[in-house]
């Protein structure tokens, strides 16, 4: 083999085959938002182009995976609607699909990367490559592998075997300038002199990403890689090991390869798993929409054109054709974030949104699932007069936790009592107590009208001070759904209870 190779490249984007894009997490930890923004960004492209979307797991590290992060990976997929094709659970021509089932086939493209001349066995030590590295920064050079052992003789060879010397496998890096054209950056190009030769398979025979990665896109026939900014200087890597299976028979093409914005945090940092807004299951705990977290996490580096922000994932998918991404990195805003998914709450049909407000309710022992008919009626009846003030879900459980509490443990929010239900509210409690156990007809327009002739005509209060104590002594907060909805939804003999129990009696 010679040492110069020319590496295809594509103009961007390129659909001249079936498309097939894939999503390789790992089974790390936490999934970060980050890393659900780049799988939506790859499934949007399959749906778009009426592709395949390949789901792997690169499980190699067996230091840190763990089953609950693989697990969690599943969910997280499942809950935001991402279907795949190929992975996981669903099989597929190419697979296995975790990577630690896959071994005997990095150990056989190996082995003819090391017959072909596309790699060679490394035996510095790395004490030696230490050494060495000291002295290039001494003598103002960059440090890197500088091809010790690239063209060792057979003799030298068997003389460091014969001392006992292990050895890794290094990937023999071409001459020349790589270039591509990157989906979202356009031309890149990169002197092959700044890439050394990098280690495909460590001592002990287990391979690393720069093996694993690039032999599964190109055996899974992966036609495009969307992944992230920090992925980018890998890929000066992978061309020419994609150009060495393609020589070697086992793959036809390089992919397109697009390398998406950063999302940062505060300070303008790059967001990371220690940033609380980072961590993905806190959009689910928080009850979050799938459509609305969705719809923020698209705009984090894309754009449907125009002004439009507000959008399904099904007009995703549509618009999504690999243009209008940004390569200037994307700030992730949590105020926007929560406005985004408050506009998606609004828009859905109230017996959709009460649906998905069940497991919050269950969750505190509120309601049953699914509820019971009495549970339903009033669920359906509390949800519109709380979706236009709804951010996320799990905040139903204040808004109408009152509406389902038994009434043993109904409980004022001890602030809110302090404040409201003092001395100077007894008169008003009393007289609403009074007033709505005489009402002979238990409707909204009827308690309106009662409490308004009796505590502002009656008493001369001003709004605020007439119905804020009813409404901390009925609901238990300061902060409610429509009152004169409330207490009819509440029900007399309940409304009079929390009125009595509230004035002490």
């Amino acid at each position: 083999m010679t040492d110069t190779t020319t590496v295809p490249t594509h103009a961007a984007p390129n659909t001249d085959k079936p498309v097939r894009v894939r999503f390789p997490p790992s089974p790390t930890g936490d999934p970060h938002v980050g890393m659900v923004r780049s799988a939506l960004f790859n499934y949007a492209f399959a749906r778009h182009y009426g592709g395949t979307f390949v789901f792997r797991i690169e499980d190699t590290d067996t230091a840190r995976n763990t089953e609950e992060s693989y697990n969690a990976l599943l969910s997280t997929m499942r809950w935001m609607g991402f279907e795949w094709d190929e992975g996981p659970e669903v099989g597929g021509a190419y697979g296995p699909y975790r990577q630690s089932e896959r071994m005997d086939i990095y150990a056989d493209i190996a082995e003819k990367l090391l017959k072909g001349g596309y790699a060679y066995r490394c035996y510095c030590t790395q004490e030696e490559l230490e050494a060495a590295n000291a002295k290039a920064k001494a003598e103002k050079r960059a440090p890197g592998y500088a091809g010790t052992c690239r063209n060792l003789t057979p003799e030298q060879i068997a003389a460091h075997e014969a001392a006992g010397r292990t050895s890794v496998l290094r990937f023999r890096m071409p001459e020349g300038t790589l270039t591509w054209d990157d989906l979202v950056r356009g031309e890149i190009s990169f002197d092959t002199s700044n890439v050394p030769d990098y280690v495909l398979v460590r001592a002990d025979g287990s391979p690393l990403y720069t093996l694993v990665n690039p032999v599964d896109d190109a055996l899974m026939r992966i036609t495009h890689v969307l992944r992230g900014e920090d992925l980018l200087s890998s890929t000066p890597r992978q061309l020419p090991l994609h150009a060495a299976l393609i020589a070697l028979g086992l793959s036809e093409t390089v992919p397109v390869f697009g390398h998406l914005p950063y999302v940062m945090g505060e300070g303008n940092k790059k967001l990371s798993k220690r940033d609380p807004e980072a961590s993905f299951s806190f959009y689910v705990k928080e009850g979050y929409l799938p459509e609305g977290l969705l719809n923020y996490l698209a705009l984090l580096g894309w754009s449907p054109g125009g002004d439009k922000e507000f959008f399904s994932p099904e007009e995703m998918y549509a618009a999504f054709d690999g243009t209008h991404i940004n390569s200037n990195a994307a700030r992730f805003d949590l105020k926007k974030c929560q406005a985004i998914n408050g506009d998606h709450v609004r828009a859905l049909a109230p017996d959709d949104l009460a649906r998905r407000i069940v497991p919050f309710l269950a969750e505190q022992g509120l309601v049953a699932d699914p509820p019971l008919p009495e549970q339903a009626a009033t669920l359906a009846a509390a949800v519109p007069l709380i979706q236009e003030r709804m951010v996320v879900l799990r905040e139903s459980v204040d808004m109408i936790g009152f509406l389902f509490v038994p009434e043993h443990a109904f409980a004022v929010d001890p602030a809110d009592g302090a404040k409201f239900l003092g001395e100077d509210a007894k008169p008003v409690l009393e007289a609403a107590a009074k007033a709505l156990e005489a009402l002979p007809e238990w409707t909204t327009a009827a308690v309106d009208a009662t409490l308004r002739a009796t505590l502002i005509e009656g008493l001369g209060l001003k709004p605020k001070n007439a119905f804020t104590p009813v409404r901390v002594a009925v609901t238990g907060r300061r902060v409610s759904p429509p009152l004169f909805e409330s207490i009819e939804l509440l029900g007399r003999e309940r409304t009079l209870r929390r009125l009595n129990a509230a004035l002490g009696s």
